[in-house]
């Protein structure tokens, strides 16, 4: 055991400190965080609909849902403002933390990043219209004149000739399809290419400079000018080449070639529990695991719960597109926090012996109910103790796969809404999924890993505290 700790500590630990060290990374992660007071409130209004609306349709009370309509469109109000246009706000927020990471004017870096990801989108609106029969003469001329296309093409069922026809207008965002957590990885991108311009002129103070005596918001205002012109037009003649070439916006490529594949691989089993076990394993040695690794978890899972989440909530009851999203861990691996530590509390306060072990779980187990497990990591502690290495890493793992097959075989609803990460077991599960199941499988989870955690508990009577290195 000793000797796996030691290979962990050479090779592994030095990497997860360097990763939670990588600037863009804590910028990535800091700007999925600092979308939550709008995911928040799309999280409650969704809530609210599943309460006032899906559950009792479900159950035949159709009078009711049809009373609630003005809450039920107030909520459609709240989620047009918050999750349905998450790309949108998203992209605004890592360019502020970029900018802010790299100690240059924030607040202009988070414009610069959402005018990129506005270029990188369609923006165009492009109609087909079948007509009942072909147009000829006077008419296909004055249409065609107007900027309209006509297709001559054969109805399948008369088996006549018939134009279908065709009409385009410039300045019609695709709201629905790429505002929302489609838009994300270009955002990442896109923003990530114009924001890294800012900064590296900003940096290299090619701005403009104000006497002094002017007001900082206006000196700031203009020190930003050059930089954020230089990035506008990279990204300008960069989307504007792409379209033309591929005849394609840059955020359908992105979704086609690099998102699609990427959230496709997020649904199987050996992602899930190679992040699962990494997590562990880094918190194991003191490094904030969820937060080292937050941008992974963020960038995949998150989007993947996103699409579930504005699926739902544009079409009531339609099949969900991902099993497994970013709040699964939460509900089914980290009960109480990263290693389902509020088992561990339980454990002690029904086997441990010892009064050290004894006098942290009544300290921890407050905050424990509310998934924050820093006293219990720390206070035990479990960081670096070994006697309880091996059941902080099997049990998470272990429930994660019990979790992970239930939901995958239609046991289990998928994730459809957001709650709050220090929402307690059993209640946070229900919020987010609206099925009962989902307890009934945290509660399963819940006796697997008491009985993983239980063996070591016992275990450790044998050890007096100083003997603890």
């Amino acid at each position: 055991m000793n000797g796996l700790i030691r290979w962990l500590e050479k090779y592994i630990v030095p990497v997860a400190t360097k990763i939670g060290s990588i600037r863009w990374l804590v910028a990535l992660r800091d700007a999925f965080i600092a979308t939550m007071p709008a995911t928040m409130a799309g999280s409650i209004a969704l809530i609210l609909n599943t309460f006032v609306r899906d559950i009792p349709t479900q159950m035949g009370w159709t009078k009711f849902a049809e009373s609630m309509q003005w809450l039920i469109g107030i909520n459609g109000q709240v989620w047009t403002g918050t999750i349905a246009v998450i790309g949108l706000i998203f992209a605004a927020t890592f360019g502020y933390h970029m900018a802010k990471q790299y100690k240059v004017e924030p607040l202009s870096g988070g414009i610069v990043t959402l005018g990129a990801f506005l270029m990188a989108l369609t923006q165009a609106a492009n109609v087909t219209t079948a007509l009942p029969r072909a147009i000829t003469g006077a008419a296909a001329k004055t249409l065609t004149e107007a900027g309209a296309t006509l297709t001559t093409v054969k109805d399948a069922a008369t088996g006549k000739m018939v134009h279908h026809l065709g009409t385009s207008g410039w300045g019609f965002f695709n709201f629905n399809g790429q505002f929302g957590s489609q838009g994300l990885f270009t955002a990442m991108i896109i923003g990530g290419v114009a924001i890294a311009i800012y900064i590296f002129l900003m940096k290299k103070n090619i701005t403009i400079k104000m006497p002094d005596g002017v007001p900082p918001a206006v000196t700031q205002a203009f020190a930003a000018i050059i930089p954020a012109s230089a990035a506008f037009y990279v990204v300008g003649i960069f989307t504007w080449g792409f379209t033309k070439l591929t005849n394609q916006a840059f955020v359908d490529w992105v979704a086609k070639v690099i998102q699609e594949p990427l959230l496709h691989a997020s649904q199987g089993y050996g992602m899930v529990l190679l992040l699962t076990v990494l997590v562990q394993i880094f918190w194991f040695f003191g490094i904030h695991g969820t937060n080292v690794l937050g941008p992974i978890l963020d960038a995949i899972w998150l989007t993947a719960q996103y699409q579930n989440i504005n699926t739902a909530a544009a079409n009531p009851g339609a099949k969900l597109p991902f099993l497994w999203t970013r709040t699964s861990f939460d509900l089914y691996a980290w009960m109480g926090g990263a290693g389902s530590t509020l088992i561990l509390l339980i454990a002690i306060f029904i086997f441990s012996k010892r009064p050290d072990e004894r006098a942290v779980a009544n300290l921890a187990i407050a905050p424990g109910i509310f998934n924050i497990n820093e006293p219990v990591m720390f206070g035990l502690p479990i960081v670096l103790n070994a006697i309880y290495f091996i059941p902080f890493v099997l049990a998470p793992t272990v429930m994660v796969s019990i979790a992970y097959f239930a939901v995958t075989h239609g046991l289990v609803a998928p994730i459809k809404n957001q709650v709050v990460w220090n929402i307690p077991p059993f209640f946070n599960s229900f919020l987010a999924t609206a099925d009962w199941r989902a307890p009934v499988l945290q509660l399963i989870n819940f006796a697997v890993g008491f009985l993983i955690w239980a063996p070591f508990v016992i275990a450790s009577n044998r050890i007096k505290p100083d003997e603890i290195s």
